[in-house]
């Protein structure tokens, strides 16, 4: 399979501090991968490593194909990227920005400018803004014209660092709905984030940092497959106790966990009983769940719904940290 993004041993020290440690990463082409991590846990440096921001201490990095930073001249005009704070220059409306952005690009040509950017606009719902200055702009708004660079050149590879920061609902899921329709026109997406409930909406494979370590990298589907257990809710809890007895191994209210991987047999076995059933479905694990586990981390560690401003290094206009 074609591989996007490759890692072998990436190290990063900053000074005695170790940021990045030892990261094996396999992005295929065509994935949309989630990068999870709590803040500090080292995702942003990895994503500046890749991007030929930062130079590793130790280890490789392929993109595309090509090694970086080395082919950073040949293969970044095919990629994509936002990375924390987005890039704007504060006192040009946001066309305005695009345009220059679009200018300073390898390769771009100025016939069919105002389209590109047009067209970028529109993608993240910022088709109607007037012509205010960026710093007038919210935090969503910066953050929607940051994805409309990273959009512009329309890329085989999307490499994005928290893209729903700062956003309400209906644009996290305007932007997820974005996301997941370039991936279907055959854009690779890989997105670094905190935010749990997003990554398990979206993405088919998760890459799970820990303190620097990488210590899950696995298909989502897989890891949410079922555990054996069905969850079963019912009114007649008294009735359904009785019956299923030795069987329970959770029990709170009306939600009954039972240690039987066959759910329509069990359906059939309580509804001969006389037992009501208002739900039953095999159990599975959320990314929550996973993510904990594989960390050891406490439940406040990770965002499930709503994103934080976690602010960040000013960008320079090429849509990277200055």
């Amino acid at each position: 399979m074609t591989t996007a993004i490759r890692t072998r041993g990436l190290t990063k020290y900053y000074g005695g501090f170790l940021a990045v440690d030892g990261l094996d990463l396999e992005v295929h082409e065509g994935d949309v991968y989630g990068f999870l991590g709590a803040n500090g846990s080292g995702k942003t440096t990895t994503v500046r490593m890749l991007l030929g921001l930062v130079l590793a201490t130790s280890g490789t990095a392929e993109v595309l194909g090509r090694a970086m930073p080395g082919a950073a001249h040949d293969v970044l005009p095919e990629v994509g990227a936002m990375i924390e704070a987005p890039a704007a220059y504060p006192h040009l409306s946001g066309r305005a920005n695009l345009a220059l952005f679009d200018a300073m690009g390898r390769g771009s040509r100025r016939r069919g400018r105002a389209g590109r950017v047009d067209d970028a606009l529109d993608r993240v719902g910022l088709g109607g803004v007037d012509g205010r200055p960026v710093r007038a702009y919210s935090l969503g708004m910066r953050q929607r014209l940051g994805l409309a660079n990273a959009l512009i050149r329309q890329p085989r590879l999307l490499v994005l660092d928290e893209p729903t920061n700062g956003l309400d609902p209906q644009g996290i899921r305007d932007i997820r709905a974005l996301l997941l329709e370039l991936n279907a026109a055959g854009t690779t997406v890989f997105v670094s984030s905190h935010l749990l409930l997003e990554i398990e909406q979206m993405c088919t494979r998760v890459g799970v940092l820990d303190r620097g370590r990488l210590v899950l990298q696995q298909h989502l589907d897989d890891l949410r497959s079922p555990t054996g257990r069905v969850v079963l809710r019912t009114r007649d809890v008294a009735d359904a106790r009785r019956l299923l007895d030795h069987r329970i191994d959770e029990a709170v209210g009306e939600r009954i966990v039972v240690r039987d991987g066959d759910a329509a047999a069990l359906a059939a076995e309580l509804v001969a009983a006389g037992v009501r059933v208002d739900e039953l479905v095999a159990e599975r694990r959320s990314l929550e769940e996973i993510v904990l586990a594989a960390t050891g981390a406490g439940s406040d560690t990770f965002a499930r719904t709503s994103p934080v401003d976690a602010g960040g290094a000013p960008t320079g206009p090429t849509g990277v940290p200055a």
